[in-house]
C-alpha cells in the first residue's frame, strides 16, 4: 500500500488478524489501519532537567503526525544525564548511552515496522544516538531537539551548571564562601532544558539543523516556548511530506552536509564531542568522513559566536535575536556552507533561508570578516603522542602553544584530589590516561577537572592532555581523544612524571621530548591492564568500541 512500505507487512491481510489485535488494544481504529505508522521516539527521563519535558514534546509531535495523515506511535528510549554523572564512575555510561539509544530506536522501529521516525532529544548524546538509528535504517526521518534551559541568576549575573562546577574550583580556592557556593548550586539550573550554553548539546542540535536532519529554527529554541511546541507539531507534519516524496536520510545526510555542520560547529564556538559524533552519523550513512575533514574545513571557517564556554553569551541570547537560521543565511552569503544541499523540509538549505534575512548583528554573533577567531577553535593535533590524532580546543584566549612537565594521573579521580590539594602548580600539563574508549571504559569528560582548575584561577597557566574527552562546558588549553589510546599502549602510557610535552595549536603538533631509546625501554616494561573485573554493558562496550579518531563506534562500520 502507497506509503506503508514498512507497516503493511504488520498489518495487511487476513493472517495479520492477531498482529492489528495487538494495535487496537494501543489505540488503534480502523481508518489507522491504512496510514503510515510513525514511530515516535522519546528520550523522557526524570534523570536530568534535559529530558524532563520531552514527554509533552512527543506528544505535540504524535499530533503533528495524525493530524497529516499518519498514526503516531510513542515509544521511549533511555538517557543519562552528564551534568549529575560528572566526575563520578557512573560518567563512564555517557558515551556507552549513545549507542545502546541508536541501538534501541533501530531495534524498536524495525522490530514494530514503522514507516518513518520522530525522533526528540535532550541531554549530549541523545542527538548523535537518534541520527545515527536513522542513518542505519535510511527511512523518512526528522530530529527534533528538546530546546535550550534558560540562564540561572546569581548576583544579577545568568548562571548555569558549568558555573556551579567552576565554582567548586573557587570554593576549594578560598575563592569563595561555602554558603556562596550553595546559593550558586541552588539557583543554576531553574527548569526545564539542555545545558545553556554553546555546549555538546546545543552544538550537536545546531550541526544537526545545518545537517538538513531538523527544521529551520528547531536547534535553537527554548525548551518551554511556545516555539518549541510548533516545532514539534510542524515536524510531525514534515514528517508525512517526507514519506509522500520518499526522502530518506540517507539522501540528505551527505557528505556536503556533513561539512555543513562541521562548519556550524566550528562558527558557533561549538563542543569538542562534535568530532566524535559528526564521524559516528557519517559512518552510519555510509559517508567518508574523515577527522583530517576537520583541518580542511577548520582553515577556512571563522569562528563567530561569542557564546559560553569561552565567550560571553548563553544560549537564550542567541535564541533570543534570531537563532541558527540567520547565521545560516550569513555563511550562505559568504560562500561557507553548501546552500544546494537536501532537508527535511523537502528543499534546499539555500531555498528554506530564501526569505531570512541576516539580522543578527555584530555583538553575539560576529561578521565573517572581523571573527572571534579567523579560523576553527577546533585543532586535530598530531605527533609522536597522537598519531592518530587527537582534538583540541583553541579559542585564541589561552595562547596557541604551550610547554610544561607533565604530572601524570591513571585516572580522573587521581587528577580531582591532586587539584583540590592544590598539587598542580603553574607550567605543569596535565595528563590523564586509562580514560579512553577502551580503558576508561567509556571515554569521560574531564569537566571536572578542567572547571575546578579555571575557579584556581590555573587556567591560562596549566594544560592538560587526556585520552578521555571533554564536556562542552570546558575551556583552556585543553587536548584530548588521545589515539591510540593508554590501554591499547598509545604513548600516552608512557609518560612520566616531569617528562616534557610541547603542544602546538599553530602547527597542529603534540610532542612528548623524550628520546626514542628511552620510549623503547618504557614500552618493554608496559603491561595492558585487565580488564576482567568489567561485565554487562560496559564489557560489551570496551570489546567492540573503535577508537575516539574513529567516532567510538561500536557497529564495526569505520568507513
Amino acid at each position: 500500500m502507497k506509503n506503508k512500505k514498512f507497516s503493511a507487512v504488520v498489518t495487511e491481510g487476513l493472517d495479520k488478524a492477531p498482529n492489528r489485535a495487538m494495535l487496537r488494544a494501543v489505540g488503534f481504529k480502523n481508518p489507522d489501519f491504512d496510514k503510515p505508522m510513525i514511530g515516535v521516539a522519546s528520550t523522557w527521563a526524570m534523570v536530568t532537567p534535559c529530558n524532563m519535558h520531552i514527554n509533552k514534546l512527543a506528544d505535540f509531535a504524535a499530533k503533528g503526525v495524525n493530524t497529516s495523515g499518519g498514526k503516531s506511535v510513542i515509544f521511549n528510549t533511555i538517557t543519562v544525564s552528564d551534568g549529575i554523572s560528572m566526575g563520578t564512575p557512573g560518567m563512564k555510561y555517557s558515551l556507552i548511552s549513545r549507542e545502546v539509544i541508536a541501538d534501541s530506536i533501530e531495534t524498536v522501529t524495525g522490530a514494530e515496522g514503522f514507516d518513518g521516525i520522530v525522533a526528540i532529544g535532550g541531554c549530549d548524546k541523545n542527538m548523535p544516538g537518534c541520527l545515527m538509528a536513522m542513518a542505519r535504517l535510511n527511512r523518512p526521518s526528522i530530529f527534533i531537539y528538546g530546546g535550550s534551559i534558560m540562564p540561572g541568576t546569581y548576583n544579577k549575573k545568568p548562571v548555569d551548571i558549568v558555573s556551579v562546577f567552576e565554582a567548586v574550583g573557587e570554593y576549594s580556592n578560598k575563592s569563595i564562601s561555602k554558603s556562596e557556593l550553595i546559593k550558586i548550586e541552588k539557583c543554576a539550573i531553574p527548569g526545564p532544558g539542555s545545558c545553556g550554553g554553546m555546549y555538546t548539546a546545543n552544538t550537536m542540535a545546531s550541526a544537526i539543523e545545518a545537517l538538513g536532519m531538523s527544521l529551520p529554527g528547531s536547534s535553537t529554541q527554548i525548551a518551554i516556548s511556545k516555539n518549541k511546541e510548533l516545532d514539534c507539531i510542524e515536524s510531525g507534519k514534515a514528517l508525512l511530506n517526507l514519506i509522500k516524496k520518499d526522502i530518506k536520510p540517507r539522501d540528505i545526510m551527505t557528505k556536503k552536509a556533513f561539512e555543513n555542520a562541521i562548519t556550524v560547529t566550528i562558527a558557533l564556538g561549538g563542543s569538542t564531542n562534535a568530532v566524535l559524533h559528526l564521524l559516528a552519523m557519517a559512518s552510519a550513512a555510509g559517508v567518508n568522513l574523515k577527522i583530517d575533514d576537520f583541518t580542511k574545513i577548520g582553515k577556512k571557517v571563522p569562528v563567530l559566536a561569542d557564546l559560553k564556554p569561552s565567550g560571553t553569551y548563553m544560549m537564550a541570547k542567541f535564541c533570543e535575536i534570531g537563532g541558527l537560521p540567520p547565521l545560516l543565511k550569513r555563511l550562505l552569503n559568504a560562500g561557507l556552507i553548501h546552500g544546494e544541499c537536501l532537508t527535511v523540509t523537502g528543499k534546499s538549505i539555500k531555498e528554506n533561508l530564501s526569505g531570512v534575512k541576516d539580522n543578527l548583528g555584530a555583538d553575539v554573533i560576529k561578521k565573517v570578516k572581523s571573527p572571534i577567531k579567523k579560523n576553527s577553535h577546533i585543532v586535530i593535533l598530531k605527533g609522536n603522542i597522537s598519531p592518530e590524532g587527537s582534538v583540541a580546543k583553541i579559542s585564541g584566549k589561552e595562547g596557541y602553544s604551550f610547554h610544561g612537565k607533565a604530572i601524570v594521573f591513571d585516572s580522573e579521580e587521581q587528577c580531582m584530589d591532586a587539584i583540590l590539594k592544590k598539587k598542580i602548580k603553574k607550567g605543569n600539563v596535565i595528563v590523564i590516561r586509562y580514560e579512553g574508549p577502551k580503558g576508561g571504559p567509556g571515554m569521560r569528560e574531564m569537566l571536572a577537572p578542567t572547571s575546578a582548575i579555571t575557579g584556581q584561577g590555573l587556567g591560562s597557566d596549566v594544560a592538560l592532555i587526556t585520552d578521555g574527552r571533554f564536556s562542552g562546558g570546558t575551556h583552556g588549553f585543553v587536548v584530548g581523544h588521545i589515539t591510540p589510546e593508554a590501554f591499547d599502549g598509545g604513548l600516552i602510557a608512557l609518560i612520566q612524571n616531569g617528562d616534557t610535552i610541547r603542544i602546538n595549536s599553530s602547527k597542529r603538533t603534540i610532542q612528548l621530548e623524550v628520546s626514542n631509546k628511552e620510549i623503547n625501554l618504557r614500552r618493554k616494561k608496559w603491561k595492558q591492564p585487565s580488564q576482567k573485573h568489567l561485565n554487562g554493558a560496559m564489557y560489551k562496550y570496551s570489546l567492540l568500541v573503535s577508537s575516539a579518531s574513529d567516532g567510538a563506534i561500536t557497529d564495526g562500520q569505520v568507513r
